[in-house]
């Protein structure tokens, strides 16, 4: 019985990270369709005339792991600085630990005081990182995942949705920093590159 239940779990991920793969490659064409669309594209109208589209790296299944969260009450809010020069209202909500690759990591996940006062947003988690391809291959403030609270202190993270922040792009816009704290030592070969 034990062996028919490990064979379920193993196999029920192995088909979580097959249809991740579909889910990603949507994510990235409907980011991509928001960028070209005038109107909805963070970029200026000369911008847009020559823009041909965000980069991606190649779907990487190593890059979508399984997090603890472990959640921090009572947590005071603090300022993030922002590209602007100026900070924002946040609160560190947790700290994920995973694995990549066998090394353990962990990253600090926010709530935008701001943000979350929108009921729409009551759930929402920023979590700003940067890593190894920062500054090289990839924006040099980190890319961004949005995730949101889960019921349980288990959080899937698909770094293949891992996004720049428009201020990579465009100028005219105020991008969180990420805090020192979310550096990974590794390269981050999943979601937007330049």
């Amino acid at each position: 019985m034990r062996n028919l239940f490990l064979f379920l779990l193993l196999n029920s991920s192995f088909v979580f990270c097959q249809s991740t793969k579909d889910e990603v490659l949507n994510y990235q064409k409907n980011l991509n369709t928001e960028y070209l669309t005038e109107g909805k594209s963070p970029l200026k109208e000369n911008e847009l005339a020559i823009f041909k589209g965000l980069n991606f790296y190649n779907y990487n299944p190593d890059f979508v792991v399984l997090a603890t969260l472990e959640r921090l009450p009572n947590e005071k809010p603090f300022k993030m600085a922002i590209s602007s020069g100026k900070t924002q209202n946040y609160i560190r909500y947790g700290i994920l630990k995973f694995k990549i690759n066998e090394k353990d990591f962990q990253l600090e996940v926010y709530q935008n005081l701001n943000l979350i006062a929108n009921e729409e947003y009551k759930n929402y988690l920023f979590l700003p990182f940067i890593d190894l391809t920062s500054g090289a291959e990839t924006y040099g403030a980190g890319r961004y995942l949005d995730i949101t609270i889960p019921e349980n202190d288990s959080i899937w993270l698909d770094f293949n949705k891992a996004y720049h922040p428009y201020c990579a792009y465009t100028a005219g816009y105020s991008c969180p920093i990420t805090p020192d704290v979310n550096f990974l030592e590794i390269d981050v070969t999943a979601g937007v590159k330049f």
